[in-house]
């Protein structure tokens, strides 16, 4: 069963009282609370802003002898808690209890509001037992702010020769931010704490960097896969923590790279690819809560087959299980995708994908939203938004590597996917189409875009494709299309793939909060995109693409600044790439062996373009070994 949590709305944004109950420092607190109203005898619940039914899907209060279920909101008298139905806090005075619980945080002032009405000498409680020391808050005035609980997870292993890291910047310094720390907390498999420590964030927009090899040689510990709980403490600006995430090897054939989970669990994830013959699909399921999943609470099933495989077996608190598609679905095969059934019990995860050759690769499905219906409206704005919702993604060149599209539908109210793909050349000419017509939801397309070119190599040796609707095949589109693109290299046969869902860009108009703003409100008309260097031997790779859903500036104006690991200029390019245009490049080729030594490791490009708004990709390429490649994040 799924948990009956609100986490993250499209509308309203994410839930902070969450984030507040599921905090891993946050969980022997709350048991001790459960432990102590069970012994204080019968207790009179206050609800006032209706957190107590999210709190116990975490930490139960079955056994505790409730008096009475009050409510401050009007709307919420009725509401029924156990056998207890909602009364308004008014008539609490007629309570009789040994105590009161407040299921708030900051209750203080609530308490003050009815204290005059309380029943005599009854002690009250309240979810402030729960709270962060008051030194890991930003704002100490309001415990619920979203930017005291700037945090997310990160798949982490040290373990057989595999190696993981985790790369963002300090940009919460560029917003203001003082004295900012990172709060880093481990996790093993089995969900237990391994450690915790604090370490300070260096200045504005300087790197931060967690290398698995290289905690487990600071603090001496034993092999390990799990999760890292990342909590920036003094955070401003940004309650959300982005990342790149990189998967290497003692064995070359180990390389990949992939991103920030997206901090907020979700009913369902889709664009799980199933395997190939020569492959293995692993799903790392990685409990974000402090409680149990449950046997059978989540499972998979083949895009648009009804009939549900779970897992039946228990999944501890924060514990990480090796999931293997074949485990569940053992006749999958690609093309086909699977959903993920996930009831809210993590947030969005990893999956590796092991080759027979020895390779591997890590990337993530996404939420599939459950909110959304078809947009009828969609169809008709084509005379103002053009070309409307745009998933671009690199055709890398086609005599070193097969590039692969699959749509991926990523709602579940739809039934029927309209959709062509558009490939452009580096100069911003379309030279092939492919329509893929009204698809049902069960189909999953696959179309090799080396066949799709065949001999029409596109000009400049590389290109980009656009996946977008097809309104002349079917008019169900919910604004949400997604793909997944594999890229195999035909000489090392390593493999990278990456998905990601569409926006609206570079025009002026807006439809719905697009053209997305990385911050703020649409439209979102410049480029602020983060690119993490690899350490050497390995170089690093960029795709910058410049999608128009209209005609925009015919070129970019785009500034490419070589930092150090402590924030520092060190050199900067300027390129211009054509409207519908890309441009394919390496750190090695663009800064000099003096200007890369100056930067030193760990050094990162900001790509910046205050005219248009770019999208890119980015990876590690080790000789003629492995590469990986993913979306950027920006900031």
């Amino acid at each position: 069963m799924a948990l009956k949590i609100n986490t993250f709305s499209n509308q309203s944004g994410g839930n902070v009282f969450y984030k507040a109950v599921t905090h891993p420092l946050v969980a022997e607190k709350a048991r001790h609370l459960v432990a102590h109203l069970r012994k204080a005898g019968p207790i009179a619940i206050y609800d006032p802003a209706g957190h107590l039914k999210e709190f116990t899907e975490f930490f139960p209060l079955n056994d505790i002898d409730v008096a009475g279920y009050f409510v401050q909101e009007v709307d919420h008298i009725g509401r029924t808690f156990g056998n207890h139905t909602a009364q308004p806090v008014t008539q609490i005075q007629d309570c009789v209890c040994a105590g009161i619980l407040v299921a708030s945080f900051d209750a203080q002032r609530l308490v003050d509001h009815i204290k005059h009405i309380i029943p005599a000498n009854a002690p009250w409680y309240s979810f402030d037992a729960l709270r962060l020391p008051d030194e890991m808050l930003s704002d100490r005035h309001r415990y619920l702010s979203a930017i005291n609980f700037a945090n997310n997870f990160a798949f982490f292993r040290e373990q057989a020769g595999q190696h993981t890291r985790v790369v963002t910047a300090n940009y919460w310094g560029s917003y203001g931010a003082k004295d900012a720390r990172a709060f880093c907390y481990l996790m093993d498999e089995r969900g237990q704490k391994i450690i915790e420590w604090t370490e300070a964030l260096p200045a504005a927009n300087a790197t931060i960097v967690f290398d698995s090899k290289e905690i487990r040689a600071r603090f001496k510990l034993p092999e390990f896969i799990g999760q890292l709980f990342i909590h920036i403490v003094g955070a401003a600006g940004h309650d959300v923590v982005k990342y790149a995430l990189d998967t290497y090897g003692d064995d070359d054939r180990v390389l990949s790279c992939t991103h920030d989970a997206n901090a907020w669990p979700s009913d369902q994830f889709a664009g799980l690819p199933a395997p190939t013959a020569d492959e293995e699909v692993v799903l790392w399921v990685q409990n974000s809560h402090p409680c149990p999943i449950p046997a059978n609470a989540i499972g998979m099933n083949l895009m648009g087959d009804a009939k549900l495989v779970t897992l039946g077996k228990e999944i501890p608190a924060y514990a990480t299980y090796r999931l293997s598609v074949k485990e569940l679905l053992p006749q999958a095969k690609w093309p086909q995708q699977i959903e993920v059934q996930a009831g809210k019990y993590f947030v969005r995860p990893r999956y590796e994908v092991f080759s027979k050759n020895g390779h591997s690769r890590i990337s993530h499905p996404n939420v599939e939203r459950v909110d959304l219906t078809p947009d009828r409206k969609l169809a008709d704005l084509g005379n103002l938004l053009g070309k409307l919702h745009i998933v671009p993604a690199p055709i890398l060149p086609l005599d070193r590597y097969v590039n692969w599209l699959l749509p991926t539908p990523m709602s579940t109210g739809l039934t029927h996917l309209p959709a062509k793909a558009l490939v452009y050349d580096a100069f911003g000419q379309q030279v092939a189409e492919h329509k893929f017509g009204n698809m049902l939801r069960s189909d999953s397309v696959a179309i090799n875009l080396n066949d799709l070119l065949g001999d029409k190599t596109p000009a400049g040796g590389f290109g980009h494709v656009e996946l977008i609707y097809d309104f002349e095949a079917g008019q169900e589109a919910d604004g949400w299309l997604h793909c997944l693109c594999r890229y195999e290299d035909k000489k090392s046969g390593h493999a990278a793939e990456t998905s990601f869902g569409a926006h609206v860009f570079n025009t002026v108009l807006t439809y719905r909060g697009e053209p997305q703003s990385y911050a703020g409100k649409a439209p979102g008309l410049s480029t602020r995109l983060f690119l993490r260097t690899g350490p050497a031997p390995l170089d690093t790779v960029c795709h910058l693409m410049y999608p128009a859903s209209l005609p925009w500036h015919s070129t970019s104006d785009t500034q490419l600044i070589l930092t150090s690991s402590g924030g520092h200029e060190v050199a900067r390019r300027h390129v211009r790439i054509p409207c519908s245009g890309s441009l394919l490049w390496r750190t090695s080729q663009m800064f000099t062996q003096d200007e890369r030594d100056a930067a030193g490791d760990h050094a990162y490009v900001l790509i910046r373009d205050t005219s248009c708004r770019l999208f890119g990709y980015h990876g590690l390429v080790n000789g003629d070994s492995s590469f990986s490649l993913d979306h950027m994040f920006g900031f």
